[in-house]
């Protein structure tokens, strides 16, 4: 039988939950609770979650639940990822974590409009699905993953997009590290408005 998920997000297919270090971008090091919701079809090649893309697979969850989850760790601060999870009504999620004294960060490609009151929002804009202009313009930091060297004129491209204040980072992807990060060193050194941004955890060998 296919999910019914409520439209009002009070129930949602949950992947995984789990407590860790914030390997990537301006968040690196700190301590958090990841929610990774199912659902995605925004479908890029080197997804290292593509089991993350079918909802079908996730048990719905309530989103009570994961809030009482979250709410027994140290760290006061939850990043929702995925697959995508603007395909679903997050305002009931982050509403639920902010009574509970939780940061509310998302990471998201910004395909679909924005929902939930965030206090950080990460846009990873893929090419397979453009960003929503709302997203965009609300992100605190843009996180353009290089798999070539095209890469970079598209992360100007979207860097147009976001607002002044935004973060601007370029990380390698993972399976073409050796190849990309000497050019994205080069790219930073002569373009210093953006940083670089590594997956630390994978170097450290955590979720």
């Amino acid at each position: 039988m296919a999910h019914q998920i409520p439209d009002d997000g009070t129930l949602l297919p949950l992947m995984e939950e789990f407590y860790t270090i914030q390997g990537e971008g301006y968040n690196t090091g700190k301590a958090a609770y990841f929610i990774r919701l199912g659902g995605c079809d925004v479908g890029c090649h080197w997804c290292d979650v593509k089991e993350s893309w079918d909802a079908e697979l996730h048990a719905l969850t309530a989103a009570d639940t994961i809030v009482s989850n979250a709410a027994l760790h140290p760290a006061k601060a939850v990043v929702v990822t995925g697959g995508e999870p603007l395909i679903y009504n997050l305002d009931y999620l982050t509403h639920q974590l902010h009574e509970k004294g939780i940061k509310t960060f998302i990471e998201t490609s910004g395909a679909y409009p924005l929902s939930g009151d965030w206090d950080w929002i990460c846009l990873s804009p893929k090419k397979f699905k453009a960003p929503t202009p709302n997203v965009a313009e609300s992100a605190h930091e843009l996180k353009v993953i290089v798999f070539n060297k095209s890469d970079f004129e598209w992360a100007e491209y979207h860097a147009k997009m976001v607002s002044p204040d935004c973060k601007l980072y370029l990380q390698p992807e993972w399976s073409k590290s050796k190849e990309m990060t000497p050019l994205i060193v080069d790219y930073v050194k002569e373009n210093p408005q953006w940083e670089i941004s590594l997956q630390t955890h994978k170097y450290l060998n955590i979720p």
